[in-house]
């Protein structure tokens, strides 16, 4: 999907989020605020809002003189998303449907999100996610795809996120042990989104194939990735997206077989879906 107007102005509040992290001075704030602000008026319509944030976040990056711009939001992240799992844990012992369960706690991360125009709070998402039915309901057909296939591919999203992914994929091990799982991330950072750092540190490289996509943007840009990621994404039997970068991304992607799992966090999307901001899905291509 291409930008919006409304992608603009977003894209430009986005700046305002980036000074407030790096407790930036004044006159640093103004020049990040401005100079998107300027790069705004240069914006092409025929670019999906993840390809127009690469363009800007590495711009603000040289602003700043910062490599990335969250790394101690991101910590932050983690460790809040750390502090619920013994939690979410005993949530999925305790649950005659573990792969609802999990799926709900996967999305449920997905509110983690520093560019959304509108923000979640992550406790109340967790508490009342287990008794919210998804808006766009693809799950049966999620899990059919599941039990026929042999190779997963899972592109995650955003730092703090990728704890309840983990998650996600320790439960589909279990319930699903003859499949291949990959874990596919960003290829440098950008925004929030997680990289092999977080990955790693979370230990996906011990529960699956993890892979760096080399992509610069915040949602897996096919024509972008590496051509080990490419080969990936055309020959697994089901890839699992996370979050609405990716969504942005592969909306109108030629290959089947692709499950969109996110929250619902601006209008843009909403009108994409015909959802509701707020609304949670698990939707099949």
């Amino acid at each position: 999907m291409t930008i919006d107007k409304a992608c603009v102005e977003c894209i430009i509040n986005q700046s305002v989020k980036v000074a407030e992290a790096l407790l930036a001075s004044p006159s640093l704030a103004d020049e990040l605020t401005s100079t998107v602000k300027e790069m705004s008026s240069n914006f092409s319509f025929d670019d999906n809002p993840p390809e127009i944030a690469s363009y800007v976040y590495e711009k603000m990056a040289q602003i700043a003189n910062k490599n990335d711009l969250y790394d101690e939001v991101k910590e932050l992240s983690t460790r809040k998303a750390l502090s619920f799992v013994p939690l979410l844990k005993d949530k999925l012992l305790s649950s005659n449907n573990k792969l609802l369960t999990a799926t709900k706690i996967a999305v449920a991360g997905n509110v983690i999100d520093l560019a959304a125009a509108v923000e979640f709070d992550l406790e109340e998402e967790l508490t009342k996610v287990f008794d919210t039915e998804f808006a766009y309901n693809d799950f049966d057909l999620m899990q059919e795809k599941l039990s026929n296939a042999k190779t997963v591919l899972i592109i995650g999203d955003n730092v703090g996120e990728h704890i309840f992914d983990y998650m996600f994929i320790e439960t589909l091990k279990e319930l699903y042990p003859h499949v291949k799982y990959s874990y596919m991330v960003r290829g440098n950072p950008i925004i929030n989104d997680v990289t092999l750092k977080e990955a790693k540190e979370a230990g996906f490289d011990k529960l699956c194939s993890l892979v760096d996509s080399g992509v610069n943007t915040p949602g897996f840009t096919y024509d972008r990735a590496n051509d080990h990621s490419k080969r990936l994404f055309d020959s697994a039997d089901l890839v699992i997206s996370k979050g609405m970068g990716n969504y942005e991304c592969m909306s109108e992607s030629s290959r089947k077989n692709i499950c969109f799992l996110l929250k619902v966090k601006c209008e843009v999307v909403a009108s994409s879906l015909e959802k509701q901001v707020g609304d949670i899905v698990c939707k099949m291509i």
